[in-house]
Order: structure tokens, then C-alpha cells, then sequence
């Protein structure tokens, strides 16, 4: 989410998926969309079949390969030398859209003095950075003067030698296509080829979208490759347009849900920022005063934080008590899930609930997983059927192996079962924020349960324990305004959560206890403007609001599309917009920047923004205002500023704050990886937070006991864990077994055969698979030097009909400074032809081809034991990514 939300504001696709279809090129990249996202990927048929060039840039030859126009085999784990060449050949060629970016993006904003870019001395360090603590300071990264955020000095002919836009081509001057080659092991002409067909779409009549997923974010320098990413469609002026944008997909139906109303411990309902416990947000006007903005959309930060407060803890939560502010939970560290792992294997934590995860597959070091859930007392898993996370201890390879032994095991396991998507209602959020209303078809079997179900009665029986206690630290359980409505099975009313999420006006009568709507329909509120920052609104999540408004319709719900955006049918937030920030597909003065491209315009005669979607921007808003002296929220912006999210209401290809690693992005190496950083004297990401531990280590550049790289993937027939698919013997009988792919020169290499048993073993594990043997994955090649990659699926385990060993067994644990996010598509590798020895057996043959002795650090660049961890463990994902 940092990647997009620094760029733009917000950090959610910025498209619709229905609008794919418009484009006039595709670019895929860190995904496999026809594989993992093939209801969607029909939108990118329509394009090609319009006319669209689909290239599609991936390891592997996939099912969206053979559908593209062009597919380019790349490195794993070398995007940002990829995009950073097709940014450097945007800029030298003057490919990009300039009216465009002189308008809507900061490249015309003036930096500091002091501010020094990676090249400036070479050493791939950017100014602010501390060595010591590991951690950059971005002062030096803010525009030149005061207020420099809010109201930058500008030089609009882009010649000034400290404006972004100058320091932007001198950071990716290097990036020629013959680095590229050196790099990714992409051919020069190949590369120029995509350049061509990508930068053809720039500019009033053409657009481009670009299409990623977690073959993009499951890196140690994620967010830079989204990054890169961001700032080349801003280049080609692809952003808020018809047929462009950038498309995060999202593998799961509510994953974006699920950061909107968050499972994350760093944020809040609506990209809030959860309070720290540092000294300077000790109180709510202290953590209001961090937060808020003076100019842009964040300025209103004290209403939407105020009325969440009110939704949470009702009328207990006053003026005089900072609206219940003292009984928030502060962050205090790191409090990723890597975190309660390390904690787990410590005996720091005595339980956990897992809930639609399983992580004795799904977490990386797997096998360090399920050794870390032998720690705990206790442990509740709720799922479909007895997964690997449930049967752990008496059924996984450490007991096969004599690791664990179940009789040693004092770990308790509760297995819940629960309902399934058709047996519940409730509302999924995809992956362009829509929100639509799932109904329940049938009532679930036997004592099965929802998960609505599940955190309200346990939610009821705290509380009322809570009640029963003197303890002070009980008292924000106390304080909590649970009221929700229940049918005649104690399961809460959905449409009553609905109703909360969009927020109300307060009343002093509430409505009978059986009402979904907490005063009433009429004092539902009918979107964000109508947040109040004295007490007297409360909302669940701002940017959810007009959900479930005063007409009482749950907009969720509705079914009837009127356009090909897809209006009537759903709600995206915010707003029901569509596509985001889409006053950038109007020109300055408003008029569209071409009629085959129009989407938004400026209707003078009625002094209004219409069109085909709803305006991301003040409707009433003439192109033509300009604020008067330092104005506020976004009176101080003027008519042409799309990006409201931002202070200066601009694009930001140069990220002035909000990042933990730097303000543009750069090439580093994977964690692991077979070579070394040909663009800088420093081989990796200097910020990532590696998670030292000798159970966790990592492989040292060009080591040559693994000389593969190994990257994993999706296959359609299964997901995930494998907990919904492998024990579905239809599922089970299209993809029986797990394998390894490897190109027919390795195959022919190491004397195997399609259809063998081989190992795949690293420093962390060794697993048994069949080989796949295929063309689909391809030598690369480097100044005379061939590099093999491999290449496997991710959804076996243990249990179940259908087993496998567990691929994540292999992966690294580490964390992207921004949003902790774990390397698993660029590791390192060894494939040995032959079964997996098991039982006692494994030990020795682990040992013989990866030794569990020796040091911790085995990766020159990897921190001492006890060093600081990378970052400041502050929030990357709050206010859609733009957080300091």
C-alpha cells in the first residue's frame, strides 16, 4: 500500500478492473493474472481483442504468457532495474506526457540543498541515513523553504537543477538497456521492444495500465518496486485516465478489505494511524497534531479519527475524556506476525486464534513455525477441516522426524468448525475497493459457525467479564459500545455492522434494540463530508461512508450496473468512484484531454465536475481557483490539483516523506541471490529488517551451494494453504502432487528426468517434490555466465487426502522496512535428484548438502545479533501509506 499511497494518496488500485478493456497496452508484471486472477483477466482479453498490446514479464512462461503479445523472461527479484530502464528511456527520449507532469505530479517542486541522491555519491545511499540505528532521517528529502509541503517553490519549465524532475533522470541515468541485460538477463532489444510499444501509449489519445500482485510486494524492496512502477505511469500520464492506472491485485476476495477495515496491527479503520506510545502522542490533541495535515484531504484527520472514537466506545467516550483515547491500544514496537512467531518460540506468548490462516504452511520458515506452535499453552484454529496449524502435533514432518514429540507437545489445540463463504452473510471487498453484499444460501452444518458469530459472542463474554472486574486495565473492554442485534442464534446482524461502518449522527433517542440502524435510518449519514470532529458523528470507517446512507439501501447489495464502470452494482470507496483520482484525466482547464479518452470534465455552464464517473475532487471546484495566501484542507488547494490526498495536491515521483527507504527507488539485490549488485557497491536493501536467528539464516551472495534461484506461484486449481482445495477431491485429481519446475537444460544438467524425485534444499530446509520438467523456464544469461531458475507452487502440506511437502519450508523470514512484508519470490536454491530421505533420516541429509552449524550471520551485509532492526517500526500502511 506505501508504494501506491506515497505516490498517490491512496493505496488501493486506482482503476476499475471493467476498465482494463480500454487500454491500449497491458503491461503484467509480479503476476500471473490468467492463473490467479482469471476472472478479472477477461477485461485484459477485451483489451487485446480491441487492439491492446499485452506483455506480460514474468520468470516464467505461465497461461498469462501465452496469452500475451510479448513475454519477457526476467531475473526474479530485479523489477526495479526492469522499470527503472523504461523510466530512463521515458525520460531520454522525451517520451513522457508533459502537460501532464508539469501539472499533476511534483516533478517541477524544488529539493533541498542538502538533499543527496544515491548517485550522487555512488554509495546507494540517499541523505539522513544513520548507520548506527539503521534508520534514514527524511528531512533532507522536503521540497526547498517553508511550508514546502503544503505550497512548494516550483520551476514549471523543469530546468531548475534541484527540481525532481532533474534529480529523477539523474537517478536512473544508469539504467540503460545494457544494465538492464546485466541485470535482469533481459536482451537490449527485447527491452526496447516493450519500451516502444509501453511509451507509444502516452500522451491526450492513448493510455497504458499496469497490472501486479505479490510476485511484486513478496520482496525485501517491495513498496520501491510499486514505486517505480508508479512513476513511470505518472511519466506517461497514466494515472485518473481511461484505459491506464496501476491494478494491485488482490488474492483473496477481501484482502482489500482487510487493510480498509484492518487485520493490521499499525493502522486503523480507513488508513488511520493506530497511536504509538512514544511521548509525543500521549494524548489525542498530541496524536492529532502528529497526523493531521494542514492542507489536502488529510487536514480533516481530527473528524475521521474523532468520530471512530465515537463508534467504538458511544457516549462513554466524551470531550473531557479525549473521546475514549486513553483506552486505545498503543503501538509499543514491532508487533508484525513475525514478531508473536519469535515471541512463540521464546515462550513469551502464551496462545494465539488463528482464523482463515494456517500458518504451519501459509508462514514463512514454516517448519520454524510449527516448532514455535509447540511453545504455546494454548491455541484456537478455526477452519474448514483439520489443517496442518490443528494437526501439527501429532501429524507434521518434526514428528515423522522425531523433532517433536507429541507426548512433549503441552500446546492445547481447540478446533472450531466454521461456516463457509455461502453459509454466512457479510460483504467482500476485491480488488479494485469494491464492496459487495454476500447473502447467505444456506445455514451451516452442525455447530459450525460464523466468524461474525465467533468475535461477537466472545466479544460479549469479555466484556461482561470486564464488568465484573475492579482491574483499571480492564476498562477499555468496559468502555466498549457493543450493541449489535442478534437473530435467534446469538449471530450478529450484519447489515447492522454495514450501517456502523458508514457512521451516524448521534441522536439522543436510539433506536429499539432489533434496529440495525443505531438512531434510526435518517440519521445515517450520506458520506465523509459529513463527518464532524466534535463528538457528534461517529463512523466505523471514513472511507466507507455513503455505504448505507439515510435512504437505507445498502449500496452493497445493489445489483443493477448502469455503465461499463459498473455503477449500481456495488460500492467502491470512496465515494462509489471507480476510478481515482480522475481529475487527472481532464487537462488544466478542465476540457478532456481528448474525446476518445474523456472520463471526467468541467461543466461551466452548470459550474460543476461531471462525466462518467463520480469526480475524485471537490465538485464545485473551477480548474481555474487559486487559494488566496496559506488557506487550509483543500481550500488551499487550486483547481488543478488532482492528487487531494497529498498536501500539494500533486503526484509524487520524489517522495518527500512516508518512506522508510528512500525517496526513489533503487536497485538492490534479493536477500539471496547468485550475484552481486552490478549498479551499486552494496548488495541489499540497507533498511530491511532481516530477523536474525541461526534457524533463520541467510545463504551469502554467489554461494555456491545454492546456485538457483527459486522463486513460488499460484496454481488455479488450488488456493493458498491448500485448506479450501487440497481436500476437494475434484481440485485434488487436477493438481495431485507437488513439483518443481526447472528449464530442460538444468533438467539435462543435473541427469533428471520429467516426472523424478528430487530435493530442493537451502539453508533453512529441504523438501521432495516431482520434477516438471519444461520450457516454460528458461537459462538466463550474463556476460557469458548461465543462471538456472526453478520455480514451484505453494499449497501442500501435511494434512488432508492430498499431501506434499510444505514449500514455505524453504522461505527465509524477513521484513520489508515499510510493511514488514516477507522475501519468498527471489531465494536461493539447491535441487538434488532423488526421494527426500525421511524420518531420521532427514537430519543428515539436510546437513550434508546445508550444515545447521555455524554462525548466525552468514550474509556480509546482514546486522550483528542485537543490532537494530531495520526502519523505525512506525506505521507504513496508515493515511493510505503517506504516514512518517
Amino acid at each position: 500500500m506505501p508504494g501506491l499511497g506515497t505516490s498517490f494518496g491512496r493505496g488501493g488500485a486506482t482503476t476499475a478492473q471493467q476498465d482494463l478493456a480500454n487500454a491500449d497496452c497491458i503491461l503484467i508484471e509480479g503476476s500471473s493474472m490468467a492463473e490467479a486472477h482469471p476472472v478479472g483477466f477477461r477485461w485484459v482479453m477485451k483489451a487485446k481483442e480491441k487492439g491492446a498490446t499485452i506483455i506480460h514479464v514474468d520468470p516464467r512462461f505461465s497461461r498469462t504468457s501465452a496469452l500475451a503479445d510479448i513475454w519477457v523472461p526476467i531475473r526474479a527479484g530485479t523489477d526495479i532495474a526492469f522499470l527503472g530502464g523504461l523510466v530512463r528511456h521515458v525520460l531520454t527520449e522525451e517520451k513522457f506526457f508533459r502537460e501532464y507532469v508539469v501539472h499533476y505530479t511534483n516533478a517541477s517542486c524544488i529539493l533541498r540543498e542538502d538533499f543527496r541522491d544515491t548517485e550522487d555519491n555512488g554509495d546507494a545511499y540517499f541523505s539522513g541515513w544513520n548507520e548506527a540505528e539503521r534508520f534514514y532521517d527524511p528531512k533532507t528529502w522536503a521540497y526547498e523553504g517553508e511550508d514546502n509541503l503544503s505550497f512548494p517553490r516550483r520551476d514549471l519549465s523543469l530546468q531548475h537543477p534541484r527540481c525532481v524532475f532533474q534529480k529523477l533522470k539523474r537517478h536512473f541515468s544508469r539504467y540503460t538497456p545494457q544494465m538492464v541485460a546485466k541485470v535482469c538477463g533481459i536482451p537490449p532489444e527485447l527491452f526496447l521492444q516493450v519500451a516502444d510499444h509501453l511509451t507509444s501509449c502516452s500522451g491526450p489519445e492513448k493510455t497504458a495500465a499496469i497490472c501486479y500482485a505479490v510476485g511484486w510486494t513478496q520482496h525485501s524492496k517491495g513498496v520501491q518496486i510499486i514505486r517505480t512502477a508508479a512513476i513511470l505511469q505518472l511519466l506517461l500520464g497514466n494515472i485518473g485516465r481511461p484505459g491506464g492506472g496501476i491494478l494491485a491485485l488482490r488474492g483473496h476476495a477481501s484482502i482489500q478489505g482487510s487493510t480498509d477495515i484492518p487485520t493490521l496491527y499499525d493502522i486503523l479503520p480507513g488508513y488511520l494511524n493506530m497511536p504509538s506510545a512514544s511521548k509525543d502522542e500521549h494524548s489525542l490533541g498530541d496524536h492529532l497534531k502528529k497526523n493531521t495535515k494542514p492542507t489536502g484531504l488529510w487536514a480533516n484527520y481530527p473528524k475521521y479519527y474523532i468520530s471512530l472514537l465515537k463508534a467504538y466506545y458511544g457516549a462513554r467516550a466524551t470531550k473531557e475524556n479525549d473521546y475514549g483515547y486513553d483506552w486505545m491500544p498503543k503501538i509499543t514496537g514491532d508487533h508484525s506476525f513475525f514478531e508473536f512467531l519469535y515471541d512463540m518460540l521464546d515462550g513469551k506468548m502464551e496462545g494465539m486464534l488463528v482464523m482463515g490462516q494456517n500458518p504451519a504452511v501459509g508462514a514463512q520458515n514454516a517448519r520454524l513455525e510449527r516448532k514455535a506452535l509447540a511453545r504455546l499453552q494454548w491455541l484456537v484454529v478455526r477452519d474448514l477441516v483439520e489443517v496442518e496449524t490443528a494437526s501439527f502435533w501429532y501429524d507434521s514432518p518434526e514428528i515423522e522426524r522425531g523433532e517433536l514429540k507429541t507426548e512433549e507437545i503441552e500446546t492445547e489445540v481447540f478446533l472450531f468448525p466454521v461456516a463457509g463463504h455461502a453459509e454466512k452473510e457479510g460483504s467482500f471487498t476485491q480488488t479494485q475497493r469494491l464492496v459487495q453484499w454476500r447473502e447467505k444460501a444456506v445455514d451451516p452444518p452442525g455447530e459450525s459457525r460464523s466468524e461474525s458469530w465467533f468475535m461477537h459472542q466472545l466479544a460479549k463474554r469479555l466484556i461482561a467479564k470486564a464488568h465484573a472486574s475492579n482491574d483499571p486495565l480492564d476498562e477499555p473492554l468496559r468502555a466498549l459500545d457493543w450493541w449489535y442485534p442478534e437473530d435467534e442464534h446469538g449471530e450478529p446482524k450484519m447489515e447492522a455492522v454495514l450501517a456502523e461502518i458508514n457512521g451516524w449522527k448521534i441522536s439522543s433517542e436510539p433506536a429499539p434494540n432489533e434496529s440495525i440502524f443505531r438512531y434510526g435510518v435518517e440519521a445515517q449519514l450520506d458520506g465523509f463530508n459529513d463527518l464532524k470532529d466534535d463528538g457528534s458523528t461517529a463512523c466505523g470507517c471514513w472511507i466507507y461512508s455513503g455505504i448505507f446512507p439515510s435512504d437505507g439501501k445498502n449500496k452493497a447489495l445493489a445489483r443493477e450496473s448502469r455503465d461499463y464502470l459498473g455503477h449500481g452494482w456495488g460500492f467502491a470507496w470512496p465515494a462509489d468512484r471507480r476510478i481515482i483520482y480522475n481529475r487527472a484525466s481532464a487537462a488544466p482547464d478542465g476540457s478532456p484531454w481528448s474525446e476518445r479518452k474523456k472520463l471526467v470534465w468541467w461543466d461551466a455552464p452548470n459550474e460543476s465536475w461531471t462525466g462518467y464517473d463520480v469526480p475524485d475532487f471537490q465538485k464545485d471546484k473551477p480548474p481555474n481557483y487559486q487559494p488566496n495566501g496559506h488557506r487550509e484542507g483543500l481550500a488551499a488547494q487550486p483547481g488543478d490539483a488532482p492528487f487531494i490526498l497529498h498536501e500539494d495536491g500533486l503526484a509524487w515521483l520524489h517522495v518527500p516523506k512516508g518512506l522508510q527507504d528512500g525517496p526513489m527507488p533503487t536497485h538492490f539485490e534479493a536477500l539471496e541471490s547468485p550475484m552481486h549488485n552490478a549498479l551499486y557497491p552494496r548488495d541489499t536493501n540497507p533498511v530491511v529488517d532481516w530477523f536474525t536467528r541461526a534457524t533463520n539464516r541467510f545463504a551469502p551472495p554467489n554461494d555456491p551451494r545454492f546456485p538457483y534461484i527459486l522463486t513460488t506461484y499460484r496454481l488455479t486449481e488450488h488456493h493458498t494453504a491448500g485448506g479450501m482445495s487440497r481436500f476437494l477431491p475434484h481440485l485434488a485429481e487436477l493438481q495431485p502432487e507437488m513439483f518443481v519446475e526447472l528449464s530442460r537444460e538444468l533438467a539435462t544438467e543435473l541427469g533428471i528426468k520429467n516426472g523424478d524425485d528430487v530435493c530442493v534444499v537451502n539453508l533453512r530446509a529441504a523438501i521432495g517434490a516431482r520434477a516438471l520438467v519444461s520450457r516454460r523456464l528458461r537459462p538466463l544469461h550474463f556476460d557469458g555466465r548461465i543462471i538456472h531458475q526453478v520455480a514451484m507452487p505453494f499449497h501442500w502440506g501435511s494434512a488432508g487426502p492430498l499431501r506434499g511437502d510444505v514449500a514455505n519450508d524453504l522461505m527465509a523470514i524477513s521484513g520489508e522496512p515499510n510493511v514488514t512484508i516477507m522475501e519468498t519470490k527471489a531465494l536461493v536454491c539447491n535441487i538434488v535428484p532423488g526421494k527426500l530421505p525421511r524420518g531420521p533420516a532427514y537430519l543428515p541429509f539436510l546437513n550434508k548438502y546445508a550444515s545447521q552449524a555455524g554462525p548466525e550471520n552468514l550474509h556480509p551485509e546482514q546486522p550483528a545479533p542485537g543490532a537494530p532492526e531495520g526502519g523505525k517500526h512506525q506505521s507504513g500502511h496508515g493515511q493510505h501509506g503517506t504516514s512518517e
